[in-house]
């Protein structure tokens, strides 16, 4: 049974495009993401004035909720429709990674002694990659909002001490990266190893009830990263804070 389970910390190279190394978390993510833009664009072809039904329905019940939160967090329904194309994309791509992992036999399939998949949040270089887009992006829409000079009285003023403030605040900004990836990265990977050691030692239903907890901890994580994105990106562009 031991010898079925196969655990790495870092993406396995699949292939090879000249010097270009394809690992199973790219193929992965690539996968995923054709699969929810085909699925978007099939629910938005759905999608009537009037409420709709099945998966068309769950995804026009999603996007309201996700307005109604955003418009509770940036104040106006017109902000939020600014903002909810970056921060649903975030939202969903994360999402549909976290649960796409929990398929049965995605880590059975193998080319070789390397998995073909691998969750792409179970990737820190891609974890990584979330959290510099979510750093930067609040960065550009703050410029975007104040402006260069707005968005460097966030940080700077005339009074020296407000100043070392300033610094602090950009130190605790740029620890979000690490803070952002290591915490969407430690547990998807940790739920990762939890599967793949329950699956080998009780492979028909010891995974059973850990997958449903899987769910539900895939969903809140994309929720967390995007929920903090989004408050992140609030106060950022906030112009009442910016100047006060």
């Amino acid at each position: 049974m031991a010898a079925e389970m196969h655990v790495s910390l870092a993406p396995e190279p699949i292939a090879h495009i000249g010097s270009f190394v394809i690992t199973n978390s790219m193929l992965t993510a690539v996968i995923t993401t054709i699969l929810l833009a085909s699925g978007m664009i099939i629910a938005s072809r759905q999608i009537k004035l009037h409420p709709a039904g099945g998966f068309a329905g769950a995804i026009e019940a999603l996007i309201e909720t996700l307005l109604d939160q955003m418009e509770q967090v940036f104040g106006s329904r017109q902000r939020a429709l600014y903002y909810f194309p970056f921060l649903a994309t975030l939202f969903l791509f994360i999402l549909s990674n976290n649960w796409f992992a929990l398929l049965p036999g995605f880590n059975t399939i193998h080319l070789g002694d390397v998995p073909l998949f691998r969750a792409v949040t179970a990737d820190l270089s891609a974890t990584i990659a979330l959290a510099l887009v979510s750093v930067v992006l609040t960065q550009v829409y703050a410029i975007r909002e104040l402006g260069v000079m707005g968005n460097l009285r966030r940080y700077f003023s005339s009074n020296p001490a407000m100043n070392i403030l300033g610094v602090q605040e950009i130190i605790l900004e740029s620890t979000r990266v690490i803070s952002f990836s290591f915490r969407l990265f430690g547990n998807i990977f940790a739920g990762e190893v939890l599967l793949i050691v329950i699956s080998a030692l009780l492979p028909i239903l010891g995974p059973t009830p850990f997958w449903g907890l899987e769910i539900f901890v895939g969903f809140i994580q994309a929720l967390v990263f995007t929920m903090l994105t989004m408050v992140f990106i609030a106060m950022s562009t906030d112009k009442e804070a910016a100047h006060h």
